[in-house]
């Protein structure tokens, strides 16, 4: 399986743009997001989360997060908040692109690499921009090859799960749906290092 990379990311991105596009001139602080939060603060979710990952890259820090949140201004509109979303993770691509194979930082599960944070960065667009399509009463389309990637990179304790759907493998991994014959993930958690580390 080829590592995660930052063109991953641009179709993760491409997918979460394709699919909530059409929904940006509706109210997302009265839809459904991810847990408690609505559709506008799960996309602002996204964009502080990759926003993160990006400068942790970028500093390879070895321990712990910056000490920085990124937020949308209270009147942002949906549209605002979509183009956040998209912003960061387009952040997060450029500097898995720029950076060397060997960069390592601080995850809590784990010092990533490049490779590590695309995949993470892409589950969270997918993942998370299924949680806000959802609420809209819309649905993502992400790249299967990109989820199956994504998948096979973070979950390799989950084992095979070639037989699935590489998307209905990602949100069962990340305890979106039910899978018949499988156990629910809850308290589901990823692997950030390397597969070799």
């Amino acid at each position: 399986m080829n590592p995660v990379s930052a063109a991953d990311l641009d179709a993760a991105i491409a997918s979460l743009a394709g699919g909530l596009r059409p929904a940006a001139s509706k109210d997302w602080t009265t839809a459904a997001g991810t847990g408690d939060l609505d559709a506008w603060h799960t996309a602002e979710h996204i964009g502080d989360c990759l926003l993160s990952y990006a400068a942790q890259l970028v500093s390879r820090r070895p321990s712990g997060y910056l000490p920085f949140l990124a937020s949308l201004a209270k009147d942002a509109s949906s549209a605002d908040a979509l183009e956040f979303a998209l912003a960061g993770s387009a952040i997060l691509a450029a500097v898995v692109r720029t950076s060397p194979p060997e960069a390592r930082a601080y995850h809590p599960t784990g010092t990533a690499d490049p490779g590590g944070f695309a995949a993470m960065g892409c589950a969270e667009v997918l993942v998370h921009g299924e949680d806000v399509a959802r609420g809209l009463g819309l649905a993502l389309d992400p790249p299967r090859d990109v989820c199956a990637r994504t998948v096979a990179r973070l979950f390799p304790h989950l084992g095979d799960v070639s037989d699935l759907d590489p998307w209905t493998a990602l949100s069962w991994a990340m305890d979106r749906v039910e899978v018949p014959g499988r156990a629910k993930q809850t308290g589901w958690r990823w692997r950030g290092a390397p597969p070799e580390e």
